[in-house]
């Protein structure tokens, strides 16, 4: 169901943090980060749908979502993975494409989408639930962010929990260097589950106890269900990415970083 915390225009080193776990059935075909065939998308890529769950551009743009914990999913609903392909693609600001989608938002199981463009410091968080409310659009304020499988910000224990051990780190770290690896696995491994009383009460206890925690593994009828891949996406003062991305790949854990500096810093 994925879940992400990040800290938004809110450190003196990095305007933008993001620290993103990736849970999927570990079967589904799934290419690990890499540039497009367009060189100017950099993401990792579901092979069965084409879209992602997280990607950036070479002009710092930044797009990332979660699906929305819900009873019942549309089976011929358009793909949210193509979300933030089509706003990397797109040449529109993050306030003006959210408009946009407006439109054909319900076409889409459950989303939360962020869109961020980092020349001209905005943040925009869309979400089309709950059903028969109007679309939420709002610009993100700066500061520390969690969004999981609820609206942003929403007090469930696997982002609370997330949120406090977040700035736990951040505040240990100080205003320096931030050790990006040592930061994923004291927080992106965290495998414990919320009390019953603390569940949503949308699916049933047994799923949603099990997708209860950061880190996820489950067996299902369809095959192991979990977190398989964890990424850092870090943007610096002085323009330099780094997406480091852990994933599975026939059942190992893999790494790779990738490294470039944005085209365009105004």
């Amino acid at each position: 169901m994925c879940i992400a915390a990040f800290i938004w225009q809110a450190h003196p080193l990095y305007p933008l943090l993001l620290l993103q776990n990736r849970d999927e059935y570990h079967q589904r075909p799934t290419k690990p980060v890499a540039w497009w065939d367009d060189g100017e998308i950099l993401g990792g890529r579901d092979e069965v749908a084409g879209g992602t769950w997280l990607a950036c551009s070479r002009n710092g743009r930044v797009a990332f979502l979660t699906n929305v914990l819900e009873l019942h999913t549309l089976p011929e609903a358009k793909s949210r993975g193509d979300l933030p392909v089509l706003f990397l693609e797109s040449a529109k600001s993050p306030m003006e494409f959210a408009k946009e989608l407006v439109t054909e938002a319900h076409q889409y199981n459950g989303f939360n989408l962020i869109l961020a463009d980092m020349s001209s410091k905005t943040m925009v968080y869309v979400s089309n639930r709950p059903k028969g409310e109007p679309i939420a659009i709002q610009e993100v304020s700066p500061g520390l962010h969690v969004l999981s499988n609820a609206k942003l910000d929403s007090p469930w224990h696997k982002a609370q929990r997330l949120g406090l051990n977040f700035k736990e780190l951040l505040c240990k770290y100080g205003e320096g260097d931030i050790p990006v690896k040592e930061m994923l696995e004291k927080l992106m491994k965290d495998s414990a589950k919320a009390e019953e009383s603390r569940l949503p009460g949308i699916c049933s206890l047994d799923w949603e106890y099990n997708l209860s925690s950061v880190f996820v593994e489950v067996d299902t009828p369809l095959g192991r269900y979990g977190t398989r891949s964890t990424a850092a996406l870090t943007i610096a003062a002085y323009g330099e990415v780094s997406f480091y991305e852990k994933y599975l790949e026939k059942d190992m854990w893999k790494e790779k970083t990738v490294k470039y500096y944005l085209q365009k810093l105004k």
